[in-house]
Protein backbone atom coordinates (compact mmCIF):
# COMPACT_ATOMS: atom_id res chain seq x y z
CA UNK A 1 0.00 0.00 0.00
CA UNK A 2 1.07 3.60 -0.51
CA UNK A 3 -1.20 5.63 1.76
CA UNK A 4 1.50 8.29 2.06
CA UNK A 5 2.74 8.44 -1.53
CA UNK A 6 4.52 11.73 -2.23
CA UNK A 7 4.07 12.92 1.37
CA UNK A 8 6.96 14.26 3.43
CA UNK A 9 7.42 13.20 7.05
CA UNK A 10 9.80 14.15 9.84
CA UNK A 11 10.49 11.66 12.65
CA UNK A 12 12.46 12.63 15.74
CA UNK A 13 14.35 9.95 17.64
CA UNK A 14 14.38 7.85 14.48
CA UNK A 15 17.53 5.81 14.98
CA UNK A 16 16.16 3.13 17.32
CA UNK A 17 13.04 1.58 18.78
CA UNK A 18 9.70 3.22 18.10
CA UNK A 19 11.17 6.03 16.01
CA UNK A 20 13.01 3.65 13.73
CA UNK A 21 9.96 1.44 13.26
CA UNK A 22 7.81 4.51 12.57
CA UNK A 23 10.24 5.90 9.98
CA UNK A 24 10.42 2.55 8.21
CA UNK A 25 6.63 2.16 8.22
CA UNK A 26 6.04 5.65 6.87
CA UNK A 27 8.56 5.01 4.10
CA UNK A 28 6.91 1.69 3.26
CA UNK A 29 3.70 3.64 2.68
CA UNK A 30 5.44 5.95 0.23
CA UNK A 31 6.52 8.86 2.43
CA UNK A 32 9.79 10.72 1.98
CA UNK A 33 11.25 10.63 5.49
CA UNK A 34 13.58 13.07 7.17
CA UNK A 35 15.11 11.14 10.06
CA UNK A 36 16.60 12.95 13.04
CA UNK A 37 18.25 11.91 16.28
CA UNK A 38 21.21 12.71 18.53
CA UNK A 39 23.02 9.68 17.10
CA UNK A 40 22.68 8.05 13.70
CA UNK A 41 23.27 4.43 14.71
CA UNK A 42 20.87 2.18 16.61
CA UNK A 43 21.10 1.86 20.37
CA UNK A 44 22.81 -1.19 21.77
CA UNK A 45 20.62 -3.81 23.39
CA UNK A 46 17.51 -3.17 21.35
CA UNK A 47 15.29 -5.38 19.23
CA UNK A 48 15.72 -3.47 15.98
CA UNK A 49 15.71 -5.41 12.71
CA UNK A 50 18.92 -4.98 10.68
CA UNK A 51 20.42 -3.05 13.58
CA UNK A 52 23.77 -2.77 11.80
CA UNK A 53 22.22 -0.43 9.21
CA UNK A 54 21.12 3.14 9.89
CA UNK A 55 17.42 3.92 9.47
CA UNK A 56 17.83 6.26 6.50
CA UNK A 57 20.17 3.81 4.77
CA UNK A 58 17.71 0.98 5.30
CA UNK A 59 14.90 3.04 3.78
CA UNK A 60 16.96 3.92 0.71
CA UNK A 61 18.05 0.30 0.40
CA UNK A 62 14.44 -0.75 -0.06
CA UNK A 63 13.78 1.89 -2.72
CA UNK A 64 12.49 4.64 -0.46
CA UNK A 65 13.56 8.25 0.01
CA UNK A 66 15.17 9.30 3.28
CA UNK A 67 17.65 11.76 4.72
CA UNK A 68 19.22 12.09 8.14
CA UNK A 69 20.03 15.14 10.26
CA UNK A 70 21.72 15.22 13.64
CA UNK A 71 19.34 17.03 15.95
CA UNK A 72 18.62 17.37 19.65
CA UNK A 73 14.83 17.58 19.67
CA UNK A 74 14.90 19.54 22.94
CA UNK A 75 16.72 22.43 21.25
CA UNK A 76 14.61 24.89 19.27
CA UNK A 77 17.27 25.65 16.68
CA UNK A 78 17.85 21.94 15.98
CA UNK A 79 14.21 21.02 15.50
CA UNK A 80 13.54 24.14 13.43
CA UNK A 81 16.44 23.19 11.17
CA UNK A 82 14.97 19.73 10.62
CA UNK A 83 11.53 21.10 9.73
CA UNK A 84 13.04 23.75 7.45
CA UNK A 85 15.21 21.12 5.75
CA UNK A 86 12.20 18.91 5.03
CA UNK A 87 10.32 21.78 3.41
CA UNK A 88 13.30 23.15 1.50
CA UNK A 89 14.21 19.68 0.20
CA UNK A 90 10.78 18.23 -0.54
CA UNK A 91 8.57 21.32 -0.79
CA UNK A 92 6.19 20.60 2.08
CA UNK A 93 5.80 19.07 5.54
CA UNK A 94 2.86 16.67 5.60
CA UNK A 95 3.59 14.64 8.73
CA UNK A 96 5.46 15.53 11.91
CA UNK A 97 6.11 12.68 14.34
CA UNK A 98 7.41 13.85 17.72
CA UNK A 99 8.87 10.64 19.07
CA UNK A 100 12.17 11.46 20.79
CA UNK A 101 12.19 10.51 24.46
CA UNK A 102 13.98 8.84 27.36
CA UNK A 103 13.01 6.49 30.18
CA UNK A 104 14.75 7.35 33.47
CA UNK A 105 15.73 4.80 36.09
CA UNK A 106 12.78 3.72 38.28
CA UNK A 107 12.51 5.70 41.51
CA UNK A 108 9.97 7.58 43.58
CA UNK A 109 9.79 11.35 43.85
CA UNK A 110 11.58 11.08 47.19
CA UNK A 111 14.74 9.97 45.38
CA UNK A 112 14.39 11.67 42.01
CA UNK A 113 16.56 14.76 41.80
CA UNK A 114 15.57 18.12 40.42
CA UNK A 115 18.23 17.70 37.73
CA UNK A 116 16.73 14.37 36.65
CA UNK A 117 13.26 15.89 36.56
CA UNK A 118 14.47 18.79 34.43
CA UNK A 119 16.19 16.42 31.99
CA UNK A 120 13.12 14.22 31.56
CA UNK A 121 10.85 17.23 31.06
CA UNK A 122 13.28 18.72 28.55
CA UNK A 123 13.58 15.57 26.42
CA UNK A 124 10.07 14.12 26.81
CA UNK A 125 7.94 17.26 27.01
CA UNK A 126 9.74 20.36 25.75
CA UNK A 127 10.92 18.50 22.63
CA UNK A 128 7.30 17.73 21.71
CA UNK A 129 6.24 21.32 22.36
CA UNK A 130 9.07 22.56 20.14
CA UNK A 131 8.30 20.03 17.41
CA UNK A 132 4.63 20.94 17.42
CA UNK A 133 5.43 24.66 17.35
CA UNK A 134 7.82 24.35 14.44
CA UNK A 135 5.54 22.04 12.46
CA UNK A 136 2.25 23.84 13.04
CA UNK A 137 3.78 27.23 12.24
CA UNK A 138 4.90 25.99 8.83
CA UNK A 139 1.80 23.88 8.18
CA UNK A 140 -0.45 26.92 8.62
CA UNK A 141 1.34 28.48 5.63
CA UNK A 142 0.67 25.48 3.37
CA UNK A 143 -2.23 24.83 1.05
CA UNK A 144 -4.80 22.23 1.96
CA UNK A 145 -3.97 18.97 0.20
CA UNK A 146 -6.15 15.87 0.54
CA UNK A 147 -8.23 17.65 3.16
CA UNK A 148 -5.42 18.75 5.48
CA UNK A 149 -2.59 21.23 5.82
CA UNK A 150 -0.60 18.65 7.74
CA UNK A 151 -0.72 16.02 10.45
CA UNK A 152 1.13 15.92 13.75
CA UNK A 153 1.49 12.67 15.68
CA UNK A 154 2.94 12.84 19.18
CA UNK A 155 4.27 9.67 20.78
CA UNK A 156 3.15 9.83 24.40
CA UNK A 157 2.76 6.84 26.74
CA UNK A 158 0.33 5.04 29.00
CA UNK A 159 2.29 6.99 31.62
CA UNK A 160 0.46 10.05 30.33
CA UNK A 161 -2.91 8.45 31.12
CA UNK A 162 -2.24 6.66 34.41
CA UNK A 163 0.40 6.98 37.08
CA UNK A 164 3.20 4.51 36.41
CA UNK A 165 4.92 3.25 39.57
CA UNK A 166 8.36 4.79 40.23
CA UNK A 167 8.10 7.13 37.23
CA UNK A 168 7.16 10.58 38.56
CA UNK A 169 8.96 12.78 36.04
CA UNK A 170 8.18 10.45 33.14
CA UNK A 171 4.46 10.35 33.95
CA UNK A 172 4.41 14.12 34.37
CA UNK A 173 6.04 14.71 30.99
CA UNK A 174 3.87 12.26 29.10
CA UNK A 175 0.72 13.60 30.73
CA UNK A 176 1.70 17.02 29.43
CA UNK A 177 2.15 15.59 25.92
CA UNK A 178 -1.33 14.07 26.02
CA UNK A 179 -2.99 17.32 27.02
CA UNK A 180 -0.86 19.41 24.66
CA UNK A 181 -2.16 17.18 21.86
CA UNK A 182 -5.75 17.89 22.84
CA UNK A 183 -5.09 21.62 23.22
CA UNK A 184 -3.50 21.95 19.79
CA UNK A 185 -6.37 20.03 18.20
CA UNK A 186 -8.77 22.54 19.76
CA UNK A 187 -6.78 25.46 18.36
CA UNK A 188 -5.92 24.21 14.88
CA UNK A 189 -8.57 21.76 13.70
CA UNK A 190 -10.46 24.67 12.12
CA UNK A 191 -7.35 25.33 10.03
CA UNK A 192 -7.34 21.69 8.93
CA UNK A 193 -4.27 20.60 10.88
CA UNK A 194 -4.68 17.20 12.53
CA UNK A 195 -2.97 16.68 15.89
CA UNK A 196 -3.17 13.26 17.55
CA UNK A 197 -1.14 11.08 19.90
CA UNK A 198 -0.22 7.44 20.38
CA UNK A 199 0.15 6.07 23.91
CA UNK A 200 2.23 2.88 23.85
CA UNK A 201 2.33 0.40 26.68
CA UNK A 202 5.21 -1.92 27.58
CA UNK A 203 7.22 -2.81 24.49
CA UNK A 204 10.26 -4.79 23.45
CA UNK A 205 12.63 -1.84 23.04
CA UNK A 206 16.13 -0.97 24.21
CA UNK A 207 14.70 1.35 26.87
CA UNK A 208 12.91 -1.56 28.56
CA UNK A 209 15.64 -4.12 27.94
CA UNK A 210 17.03 -3.96 31.50
CA UNK A 211 13.56 -4.77 32.88
CA UNK A 212 12.86 -7.48 30.32
CA UNK A 213 16.19 -9.16 31.03
CA UNK A 214 15.37 -9.37 34.75
CA UNK A 215 13.11 -12.44 35.20
CA UNK A 216 11.01 -11.11 38.09
CA UNK A 217 10.53 -7.71 36.44
CA UNK A 218 9.75 -9.33 33.10
CA UNK A 219 7.09 -11.45 34.78
CA UNK A 220 5.69 -8.37 36.52
CA UNK A 221 5.35 -6.49 33.22
CA UNK A 222 3.54 -9.42 31.64
CA UNK A 223 1.36 -9.72 34.71
CA UNK A 224 0.15 -6.13 34.53
CA UNK A 225 -0.79 -6.28 30.83
CA UNK A 226 -4.01 -8.21 30.03
CA UNK A 227 -2.78 -9.27 26.57
CA UNK A 228 -0.54 -12.35 26.91
CA UNK A 229 2.37 -10.75 25.03
CA UNK A 230 4.07 -7.40 25.33
CA UNK A 231 4.04 -5.05 22.37
CA UNK A 232 6.67 -4.26 19.77
CA UNK A 233 7.76 -1.06 18.11
CA UNK A 234 6.01 -2.18 14.94
CA UNK A 235 2.67 -2.01 16.77
CA UNK A 236 3.28 1.66 17.54
CA UNK A 237 4.41 2.25 13.96
CA UNK A 238 1.19 0.87 12.50
CA UNK A 239 -0.88 3.14 14.72
CA UNK A 240 1.24 6.12 13.75
CA UNK A 241 0.83 5.41 10.04
CA UNK A 242 -2.93 5.32 10.54
CA UNK A 243 -2.96 8.73 12.24
CA UNK A 244 -0.55 10.12 9.63
CA UNK A 245 -2.73 9.02 6.72
CA UNK A 246 -6.06 9.91 5.20
CA UNK A 247 -7.58 6.94 7.02
CA UNK A 248 -7.68 9.23 10.06
CA UNK A 249 -8.85 12.33 8.17
CA UNK A 250 -11.45 13.33 10.80
CA UNK A 251 -9.33 12.43 13.82
CA UNK A 252 -7.91 15.35 15.78
CA UNK A 253 -7.26 15.39 19.50
CA UNK A 254 -7.45 11.58 19.57
CA UNK A 255 -5.32 9.65 22.06
CA UNK A 256 -4.78 6.15 20.67
CA UNK A 257 -3.65 3.59 23.24
CA UNK A 258 -1.52 0.70 21.98
CA UNK A 259 -1.04 -1.13 25.27
CA UNK A 260 -2.48 -4.64 25.22
CA UNK A 261 -5.37 -3.52 27.40
CA UNK A 262 -3.24 -2.05 30.22
CA UNK A 263 -5.31 1.12 30.62
CA UNK A 264 -8.60 -0.75 30.16
CA UNK A 265 -8.37 -2.46 33.53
Amino acid sequence: MTRLKDKTAVVTGSSSGNGRAIALALAAEGAKVVCSDIRKSTRNGGYDIDADRDTDDLIRGTGGTAEYLDADASKAADIQAVVDHAIETFGRLDVMVNNAGILPAPQTIADETEEEFDRVMRVNCKSVWLGCKAAVTRMRQQDVVDGTRGRVVNIASIGGLVGLPTAPAYSTAKGAVVNLTRQLAADFSAERINVNAVCPGFLHTAMLRPLLDTPELNQALHGTTPWPDLGRAEDVAKATVFLASGDASWASGSILTIDGGYTAR
